[in-house]
């Protein structure tokens, strides 16, 4: 057993005379607490931090406190005179990055092979291969009520799987512009609910231009496909061009439908501090009805005019999100930065907080925020240390997998996994790794059949999961 307390310092010269403030993260660790806890944090004369056993508490509010104020009976160095809160906050990170890292090391999770069964704690499933060959970059998938799929592809194409399964060669022609740059190009594509009336498809993509520089941002537009062209083309949400940026990360994107009304979200395009001001278009999710207009009964705010259709602010980069079927609630996952994946239950009006407060920091090892909570920002669901880079979200409604039923599925890029989340209260209650190492996972959604249909980049490929009986 140890304590939370034993983060003690074997040091070369007087504290005072060193200069922390230009260190990564991992070199502070090794310049303050290496001596003592391990290069590997594996332990000495300090013991382990990464076998899970504290003796003394082991929150990241007691691990911080243990950092910061030190331990003059366990020979612990108190740092705050060194450090500050954002430092002393990215060290509990990579703490905890490192002993979860050490955890799974002994862990088999499930690596589904075609023809096997693959077991998990509720079900056991086979994988079939939808599309093996011939997709490039598949960002999401969306299904037409005689069987076909639409698939896009980051770089520009919206592709059709035919009913019988297999993928037409030529692309939907006369799709809007795409720019392909960074993280964003063609990514959403959603069917509305009453497709069969209205054929209405939704795109979500970076629009903008390339000429003097690129400059782009998320929007959104529908139209209908005929003959295998896009045609009736409307616009859905364009945000002003002064919005507009030329920097390659954070667009965010989904959409989800629900009683007339359409939610989506817009990354806050690598401008942090952008996504507090609800006068700015980026880091935000939207409410419009399904044609574009503005509910009058959206979130207000006084003495600011907030951009059209806002909903809720404070988003990093969001690239999940669906509706509870049991009560209507809305959850999102978003990329954080490294640590700080999140799961939200978004609510009108509301504060996610990004980057006041976070769980994570800079993927460089860099601080960000010393904060994890403040007053009117809300806390996530759950949060993920280490990052899963989670990308795609679907409950589960279909009657194939009868023990996975309400039960929400999270893919992962940077893990390469599918996590079941089961939600009890507005709580998760289980989280189980369902699939892992077959690829960057895209998209997961459940499909009217009642399968689950899975994106998978590197390789590109579509599959599903069927019962294994």
């Amino acid at each position: 057993m140890k304590s939370a307390h034993l983060l003690a310092v074997a040091l070369v010269a007087p504290l005072s005379a060193q200069d922390f403030s230009k260190m990564k993260t991992d070199q502070v660790f090794q310049q303050l607490c290496s001596g003592c806890h391990g290069q590997d944090l594996s332990g000495g004369q300090g013991g382990s931090l990464i076998d899970g056993e504290w003796k003394h508490g082991s929150s990241d509010e007691e691990l911080m406190k243990s950092i910061k104020e030190g331990n003059e009976q366990l020979g612990m160095t108190p740092f705050k005179t060194v450090l500050d809160d954002r430092q002393i906050r990215s060290l509990v990170i990579f703490i905890r990055e490192k002993e979860k890292q050490a955890k799974e090391r002994g862990i088999e999770f499930p690596k589904p092979e075609l023809g096997k069964v693959t077991k998990t704690q509720h079900e056991d499933y086979k994988i079939e291969m939808v599309v093996e060959k011939g997709l490039r970059t598949p960002w999401a998938i969306a299904f037409l009520p005689d069987g076909r799929k639409l698939v896009t592809e980051k770089q520009g194409r919206l592709r059709i799987i035919g009913a019988d399964g297999k993928l037409v060669e030529e692309p939907v022609k006369g799709i809007p512009t795409i720019i392909d740059h960074g993280q964003g190009g063609l990514m959403e594509v959603a069917v509305h609910p009453d497709y069969e009336k209205n054929g209405w498809i939704y795109l979500g993509f970076a629009d903008g231009t390339r000429d003097g520089g690129v400059k782009t941002i998320t929007a959104y537009v529908r139209g209908r496909i005929k003959d295998g062209q896009w045609t009736d083309q409307e616009w859905i949400w364009k945000a002003d061009q002064k919005f507009y940026s030329g920097v390659g990360v954070h667009f965010g994107t989904r959409l989800i439908f629900d009683k007339g009304y359409i939610y989506f979200p817009v990354g806050e395009r690598g401008g942090w501090h952008e996504a507090q001001d609800v006068e700015n278009a980026k880091g935000k999710i939207y409410r419009l009805h399904d044609d574009g207009r503005v509910p009058e009964d959206n979130p207000k705010f006084e003495g600011k005019t907030p951009v059209p259709g806002l909903w809720s602010y404070g988003h990093r980069n969001p690239q999940g999100l669906d509706i509870d079927p049991r009560d209507g609630s809305i959850y999102s996952t978003e990329h954080g930065p490294r640590g700080g994946d999140e799961l939200n239950l978004i609510q009108p009006g509301h504060n996610y907080g990004w980057p006041v407060i976070t769980y994570g920091m800079n993927y460089d090892g860099t601080p960000i925020s010393g904060k994890t909570h403040e007053e009117g920002m809300d806390q996530p669901v759950i949060y993920w240390q280490p990052s899963i880079a989670a990308c795609g979200l679907s409950f589960y409604r279909g009657d194939k997998f009868p023990k996975w039923k309400n039960d929400l599925f999270a893919g992962a890029l940077a893990q390469q996994e599918i996590r079941r989340l089961r939600i009890v209260d507005k709580k998760v209650t289980e989280q189980e790794v369902i699939l892992k190492n077959i690829g960057r996972v895209r998209d997961v959604t459940e499909a009217p059949d009642g399968y689950i249909y899975v994106l998978l980049n590197d390789p590109d490929r579509v599959i599903r999961l069927i019962p294994a009986e």
